[in-house]
């Protein structure tokens, strides 16, 4: 509904035209191939793969395809990992579509556009102090697997895993790997 909504809003500037609407993430990069937008309106959390991840393989399959982040989650980790997938904006959506659409000319004419509020949050935050191995350790655990199955999945031994979480506890301050687990996911690092 929200994505209806947003492309009916937007669909009526004169100078915006809404190309193409997907429900998952897993199908943005073939929609974007079809249709070839100039920006590509992206949200974090979505079915099948994250906004994050469609917006890094945007930049790497479609580079003139500029990439706006409007989620919910204004969280200063996503900022930072959008930033890094070559998101040229981000914004929350919790602003008046006239601001959107301002974002969406600004982004396509070149700028790079953050939400302020959200911009000195990520600045204040500091960097996701995990390791690449920590946040896959601990994304590996989300389900209640076992060291061992945590292993297994990531090609590690049993003992190289439990350092990785233990030191991803450590780095998010909590007492084990479920609270490190969401702890990691409230900040936006995972």
């Amino acid at each position: 509904m929200m994505r209806g909504a947003l492309a009916l809003l937007l669909g009526m500037e004169d100078d915006i035209e809404v190309v193409a609407q997907v429900a998952a993430g897993d199908a943005i990069l073939d929609a974007v191939l079809a249709h070839r937008p100039d920006v590509a309106l992206l949200d974090i959390e979505l079915p099948g793969r994250s906004g994050l991840d469609a917006a890094a393989d945007l930049r790497d399959r479609v580079p003139d395809c500029r990439v706006l982040i409007l989620t919910t989650f204004g969280r200063p980790g996503y900022l930072r990992r959008a930033m890094e997938a070559g998101a040229a904006g981000f914004r929350v959506k919790d602003g008046p579509v006239e601001e959107l659409a301002a974002d969406v000319r600004r982004v396509l004419a070149g700028e790079t556009v953050v939400d302020p509020a959200l911009a000195t949050a990520a600045l204040s935050a500091g960097p996701n102090p995990l390791t690449a191995r920590e946040s896959d350790a601990l994304k590996a655990s989300a389900d209640g697997a076992t060291v061992a199955d945590i292993a297994a999945r990531l090609h590690l031994s049993e003992s190289t895993v439990r350092n990785y979480l233990s030191s991803a506890i450590g780095k998010t301050a909590t007492r084990n790997r479920m609270e490190a687990l969401r702890e990691a996911r409230r900040q936006g690092w995972l």
